[in-house]
């Protein structure tokens, strides 16, 4: 029997605000007598709302105030109203997640949202959001080839890339369409970091100074080189480093990238270039004719996104409801919890005791926030340590790569998709002497991206109730 229900999507961006409405069809595609395994078998965005620039109140302070008089205008306009959802995520990204107030403005639309997902996305977190908001993992899996997106707002360009459909890294850079803003034919507004680009290329420019079509498209081609640059077409320069979001770090060198889709509102000046070119008060139309003129990218193939200035909101929130196995280990008293982002081991990873560990401690790094790990779930396979002898292996692997998690306050969530997770969460515990909540369920599968709800046990205790939370057109 089919059930339909209706999730929402909202980004707050650098530079804009937008949401979106989906009708989702979900179905139970299991037989009789056997347990539920419910899927999204349609879905359809049935309404997107205007495309608003983010208001702000200063250059550090969201107005949150009319960030949701935006929102009720056009929930108001769609005929909708929170209690008609049953799904959704609200998320803060760019430039705008470091703004003071970003916390307390995601507080104040939760209200409107429902028992969603809440989160500011950093930038690595953002970066595979978009990217998977863009179609590129699909791509990736589909074509066998390495694909990278980048999605260049406002503020940042975040870049992941996949190699046949398998996360393989992120990086963010500050360069984006709004790091140069014009008004009244001046710029009013200069990143720091974008000025000393064009000075190391000899080009001088200030906020005061006219806004010069000719001389700030020049700065704009030094900006798309050094995105082609971060994906190693183009050999990164002295100058590269500096340009890393919060001091980041650049993507590894192999796998070498074969292709690329552009997301983000710039990606979507590159379709709509005419007119006049500080329209919208800012770099980003000029930009995206730097970016689709650059040779760099003549070197790789370049791949139409499924989704360029609606990349992030599209990825904001669909949901399947599963129940995990039978053989579980779990904390009881630690139950339920919500919205937990998930990070994935590849089975590649997982099949090298070495890389297994190393994946899981710099997957880590993906879910901080401010130098704080955030409370997550690590995802892997399972169906390369099935004996007793292994298992008792594996657990010593998390351990070690997990490490933080364990050190720190939240329980170590586990979410496997092959049924060994009472014996190892048995080992865990085992390991740890029982000092450590340790929560480990099977028969669940989860991405890198997702987020997860984990209920109170059901069945007397046999099996837990568990909501994927996924990207939109990705499942």
């Amino acid at each position: 029997m089919q059930e339909t229900i209706l999730s929402v999507g909202i980004d707050i961006g650098t530079s804009t605000t937008q949401l979106i409405f989906s009708r989702l069809t979900i179905e139970n595609l299991a037989s009789n007598y056997t347990v539920p395994r419910i899927s999204i078998v349609d879905k359809e965005v049935v309404y997107r709302s205007g495309i608003y620039f983010t208001p702000l109140k200063s250059q550090t302070e969201i107005d949150a105030g009319k960030v949701k008089e935006i929102i009720r205008r056009e929930y108001e306009k769609a005929g909708r109203k929170p209690e008609d959802l049953q799904t959704g995520a609200v998320i803060i990204t760019g430039e705008t997640a470091r703004k003071q107030n970003a916390n307390s403005v995601l507080e104040n639309l939760s209200d409107m949202a429902g028992d969603f997902v809440v989160a500011t996305a950093g930038p690595d977190l953002e970066s595979v959001l978009s990217a998977k908001g863009a179609g590129s993992d699909r791509i990736s899996e589909e074509k066998r080839e390495v694909v990278a997106n980048i999605d260049i707002g406002g503020g940042t360009s975040n870049i992941a890339f996949f190699q046949k459909g398998v996360l393989k890294g992120t990086s963010c850079l500050d360069i984006g369409g709004r790091l140069i803003k014009i008004e009244n034919g001046k710029i009013s507004y200069l990143f720091p970091s974008i000025q000393k680009l064009a000075a190391n290329h000899g080009i001088q420019i200030q906020v005061g100074d006219a806004a010069n079509e000719s001389t700030l498209y020049r700065v704009c081609e030094y900006m798309a080189e050094q995105l082609a640059m971060a994906l190693y077409i183009e050999e990164p320069d002295s100058f590269h480093r500096e340009l890393y979001t919060n001091a980041g770090t650049p993507l590894k060198r192999q796998p070498e990238i074969q292709a690329v889709t552009f997301s983000g509102g710039v990606a979507d000046c590159m379709l709509h270039e005419e007119g006049d070119m500080f329209r919208y008060g800012d770099i980003g139309i000029l930009l995206a004719r730097a970016v689709k003129n650059c040779t760099a990218f003549q070197k790789v193939k370049i791949y139409p996104a499924a989704e360029t200035i609606r990349a992030t909101v599209v990825g904001a929130g669909t949901h399947t409801t599963d129940v995990s196995g039978s053989t579980i280990s779990y904390a009881r008293e630690k139950l339920p919890i919500k919205n937990i982002p998930v990070l994935k081991v590849s089975e590649e990873e997982e099949q090298n005791p070495q890389l297994f560990a190393e994946a899981i401690e710099k997957g880590l790094t993906l879910y901080e926030s401010e130098g704080e790990l955030e409370q997550l779930a690590i995802a892997f396979s399972g169906q390369y340590h099935t004996s007793f002898q292994q298992i008792q292996e594996l657990a010593a692997l998390l351990i070690r790569g997990a490490d933080r998690v364990i050190k720190g306050s939240y329980p170590l969530i586990l979410v496997i998709e092959n049924d060994i997770a009472k014996v190892l969460g048995n080992a865990l515990n085992v390991l740890l002497e029982r000092k450590k909540d340790v929560i480990c369920i099977d028969g669940i599968h989860a991405q890198s991206g997702d987020y997860i709800d984990i209920g109170e046990p059901v069945a007397d205790g046999h099996v837990v109730p568990v909501v994927t939370k996924t990207l939109i057109f990705n499942s």
